[in-house]
């Protein structure tokens, strides 16, 4: 099962020019790294030009095949990256991904923007008329 992080790198705070998602990126990445087996799938961790949470810079998103993704935003590189990785390891054993917002670690119990189910996809007979 694959796994991903997306991190918007257009986020910036208002009146800056600081882009941090990039340097978010590469924090992660060395985290993730560093965690070794703690972290027990393997993550994709890249950039997107944006995700549509610019008032709330910076945002991330986890992805998993068949699970819930997640977008959190107010990401700060300097302060969230243990929370990032914390949640990268409780992500990789939901089997649908799905938590409430008091089982997710420290800052992203609050600054969770959305939570999207795993697609399902639906089929349902149907007539077709053919004339």
């Amino acid at each position: 099962m694959g796994h991903r992080i997306t991190i918007c790198t257009s986020c910036k705070h208002k009146g800056s020019t600081c882009r941090p998602g990039y340097e978010l990126i590469e924090r992660l990445r060395k985290a993730i790294a560093a965690a070794g087996d703690a972290v027990p799938e393997d993550f994709e961790i890249s950039g997107v030009a944006c995700m549509a949470g610019c008032d709330r810079p910076c945002t991330v998103a986890y992805h998993g095949s068949r699970k819930a993704t997640y977008l959190f935003g107010d990401i700060d590189p300097d302060e969230d990256i243990e929370d990032l990785v914390a949640f990268a390891k409780q992500y990789a054993y939901l089997h649908d991904g799905w938590c409430s917002s008091v089982d997710r670690p420290g800052k992203l119990r609050k600054t969770t923007l959305a939570r999207v189910p795993a697609s399902i996809i639906a089929l349902e007979d149907s007539e077709v008329m053919v004339s």
